[in-house]
């Protein structure tokens, strides 16, 4: 008997099929084959990952569709044609297949050149010549744009959130660049470098000012003979649907590091690892994922990459082939910005193209006192009077999933039996000099009274049918109705006296959905936190300069988010997420902190001593200096978070560590003004300070608080460390004792910590106050920091200032 396995059997078939076999032994394998064979088809509709079942929302590996043998392969072969005066051409893609090839009992790949079977042939390009173009858009910095198809994307980016408004405004141009050409190559020089276009074979090719190359694109031809190690820069056209994905591939030097990449837990050196660029909940900061990825990253070989992309990237740093940067991209374009120079200088231009963090209200530096969760006004009101009473310098209490009538369905409204007066709490609150912040999400379940109105008025995230791709109603945020709906709703809470909101969740969006936007998940999903972010920023900082009449100019908004994508940095602040209440969890923090800065990001805190449960008061205690140490600083978790439920000696480390800080405020504000200005991080890896001191490339558990204290945190419960110190001497901001540059074992003081001042500073106190408004500017004192240095320097900035002032002494 002969079957037909190619379409579905019908009904009458298998019934005439059964009936024909002789025996009840054939009937039945004949039902366990067909049992089987509908389990192969379930399983083949299943998404993969590397052979993986994906999960919801976990992160997505890229990479693996640059190994698939369904999917067509375009080798970046030469350049075709190029206007050099217009810096734009052609650039010919080879066609090519993978083959399986054995050598001695290995099977590996082969890419082979291919005559396509595309029909009608005439209709379609073998070996396809594709758009290349550059911008020099100053100085250092110069886009690069490479197409997959022929047809021109539209110029959308006056309607990209991830462009800073002003850099959309300027569209800045520079001609400092000057062209020249060989047989060979084509070479624009600029001020701090080159970007050279090699001819034949096609590569992109970025030099110092002295010629040397800092990296290039892979060909074909630097595989050697006998073995096809790793594809060069190619894209796919998948088998599956057309799709097209690029795949850029640049060379990796012997001695290269690689930083940024968002808020990354694992070490800061990203040579060697796997990084998916995959906005995720990674339920804390122990793990490769992240809440806040950014596609930007740059090297200690003086340039950097900003990938223009909200499609996941996999980027591949060494990981699967130690000479290769394999940039395994979701989206069919190339559209990179390539920056020149050392760590400050690229960041301040990426954040030119991106935006820079405004700055904020010093009210948002004090401490932030918080807990799993405060249930009512009568609580709220406890412990502000507490943090009176115990003289612990504050400035917010937050309440976090317990000030709406019923946990996690946030209906924008103080639960009545419990907020019997929340306007008059805010006011009181206020009065003692505390600001208040609210949680909420953006993600609503079916019992959410809000639920049906979001369903019925099309204000959520559908699927391909016009349904929910989840149970729960997910705001689809590039639908400026949805927008207004939402900023309706937070900003009757800026009017009746909040301050802050936090920005909670946010990591998943559906990557299955259909947006407004007129684009799916596959584009939607990584901006989802971006769109999030500026939403909840701008009616914040709107509503409330309106409310308190703050001057123009004057920094009023903050929201507290969890999730970021690139450009998010303009709607600040950031907070690490729920780390373990553990050493690993304190340092997955400092190590996502420093990660985050090194990406564009200002402004950034952690819950200090950890979130998931109630914290043992030996990490909480070390954890102390490093969260007052941090551009902002919350005590939130698992309660007890108060320290005077905990101990007397522990409410006294908690108070002298938040007195360090509210004396240290006019270092932190002018800090902080200095960091939005350049781009900079307050919480900052030392190699941006000094990057010509080869060791502080190297530290990742010791970071710079602003430009002039050290901070080395107890990672462990000792009382000293081994720290490493850059160029020069450093004088312990608590014993006085100097130190030379090098590894030192140093002792840490009565503040469980390591804390040490760059000679020749001049730090700013004023005298402890217990909450920002009642500082005493006018007491302000300068201490010079002096050990070899002839002369020390300080910055002050104060309320009202327009620019950072230097001073010297």
């Amino acid at each position: 008997m002969k079957i037909n396995w190619s379409g579905r059997l019908r009904r009458s078939s298998l019934i005439f099929l059964l009936r024909n076999f002789k025996t009840k032994n054939m009937r039945r394998f004949f039902i366990l084959l067909l049992v089987f064979m509908a389990g192969l088809t379930v399983s083949a509709q299943l998404q993969t990952n590397a052979g993986v079942e994906y999960l919801q929302n976990i992160q997505k590996d890229m990479s693996t569709d640059f190994s698939d043998l369904a999917n067509t392969y375009f080798l970046a072969d030469s350049l075709s044609s190029f206007d050099v005066a217009k810096a734009e051409g052609m650039v010919n893609w080879k066609r090519y297949r993978l083959s399986p090839r054995q050598a001695f009992n290995l099977n590996g790949y082969w890419p082979v050149r291919m005559r396509m079977l595309d029909f009608p042939d005439t209709q379609y390009d073998n070996d396809p010549n594709l758009r290349i173009r550059l911008r020099f858009v100053n100085d250092r910095t110069v886009r690069v744009t490479m197409l997959t198809s022929p047809i021109e994307p539209k110029d959308n980016d006056s309607q990209d959130p991830m462009f800073a408004p002003e850099f959309i405004a300027a569209n800045p141009t520079s001609s400092a660049w000057k062209a020249t050409e060989t047989a060979d190559a084509i070479r624009y020089i600029g001020p701090y470098g080159m970007i050279e276009i090699q001819k034949y074979p096609w590569r992109l090719i970025i030099r110092d000012t002295n010629g040397r190359i800092l990296t290039q694109s892979r060909a074909i031809i630097d595989n050697d003979s006998t073995q096809v190690k790793l594809l060069p820069f190619c894209f796919i056209k998948r088998g599956s649907d057309n799709s097209r994905s690029v795949n850029p591939v640049f060379l990796l030097s012997p001695g290269e590091r690689i930083y940024g990449c968002g808020e990354s837990f694992t070490s800061l050196n990203k040579v060697g690892q796997k990084v998916h660029l995959t906005v995720t909940d990674p339920q804390g900061p122990e793990t490769d994922g992240m809440y806040k990825p950014v596609p930007f990253y740059f090297s200690n070989r003086g340039y950097g990459i900003f990938m223009h992309t909200s499609a996941p990237v996999t980027c591949d740093f060494g990981a699967s082939y130690i000479g290769a940067q394999r940039l395994f991209m979701g989206d069919e374009t190339m559209d990179f910005f390539i920056f020149l120079g050392e760590p400050k200088e690229i960041l301040d231009n990426y954040t030119n193209v991106t935006g820079k963090s405004p700055m904020l209200p010093l009210w948002t530096f004090g401490t932030w006192m918080s807990r799993i969760t405060y249930f009512s006004q009568k609580e709220g009101l406890e412990i502000a009077a507490n943090l009176r009473r115990y003289k612990i310098p504050s400035d917010v209490i937050h309440f976090d999933t317990g000030w709406f009538g019923v946990d996690w369905q946030c209906d924008y409204q103080f639960a009545g039996d419990r907020f019997p007066d929340p306007v008059g709490m805010l006011r009181s609150m206020k009065n003692d000099g505390f600001r208040v912040c609210l949680w909420q999400l953006p993600y609503f379940t079916p019992k959410n009274r809000f639920f049906q109105e979001l369903v019925d008025r099309g204000l959520h995230v559908r699927n391909g049918n016009g349904g929910m791709p989840y149970e729960d109603a997910v705001l689809d945020l590039s639908n400026p109705q949805t927008v207004s709906w939402y900023q309706d709703k937070i900003e009757g809470l800026v009017r009746q006296g909040v301050s802050a909101i936090k920005c909670d969740f946010g990591e998943a969006a559906p990557f299955n959905g259909l947006y407004a936007s007129g684009k799916t998940g596959m584009y939607e999903h990584n901006l989802y936190p971006l769109r999030y972010n500026k939403a909840l920023f701008e009616v914040v900082d709107r509503v409330t300069r309106e409310r308190d009449n703050v001057a123009a100019g004057e920094p009023s908004g903050v929201i507290w988010a969890r999730s970021a994508w690139a450009g998010s940095q303009r709607y600040p602040l950031h907070w690490g997420g729920d780390a373990a209440t553990n050493n690993i969890g304190m340092l997955g923090d400092l190590r996502g902190g420093l990660s985050f800065g090194l990406s564009g990001f200002s402004f950034w805190s952690h819950d200090i001593g950890g979130f998931v449960t109630a914290s043992p008061e030996d990490i909480y205690r070390r954890w102390l200096p490093f969260g007052f140490l941090s551009s902002h600083t919350r005590a939130h978790g698992a309660p007890p978070t108060e320290p005077w439920l905990i101990s007397e000696s522990f409410t006294d480390a908690f108070r002298a560590s938040a007195e360090m800080k509210y004396k240290l405020m006019p270092y932190v504000y002018a800090q902080a003004k200095l960091s939005t200005e350049q781009g900079l991080p307050m919480v900052r890896a030392l190699f941006v300070e000094f990057p010509h001191d080869a060791g502080a490339w190297l530290c990742e558990d010791e970071y710079m608080y602003g430009s002039q204290i050290l901070v080395a945190p107890l990672m462990e419960s000792v009382t000293k460390r081994t720290v490493y110190l850059p160029q020069g001497k450093w004088i312990d901001y608590q014993s006085g004792k100097v130190y030379s540059s090098g590894y030192q074992e140093i002792e840490a003081g009565d503040i469980p910590c390591v804390i040490l001042v760059r000679d020749g500073s001049l730090i700013p106190h004023v005298p402890v106050a217990q909450s920002t408004n009642l500082i005493e500017w006018d007491k302000m004192t300068l201490t010079p920091y002096k050990a070899d240095a002839k002369e020390c320097t300080g910055y002050i900035f104060r309320p009202g200032d327009t620019k950072v002032s230097v001073t010297t002494k």
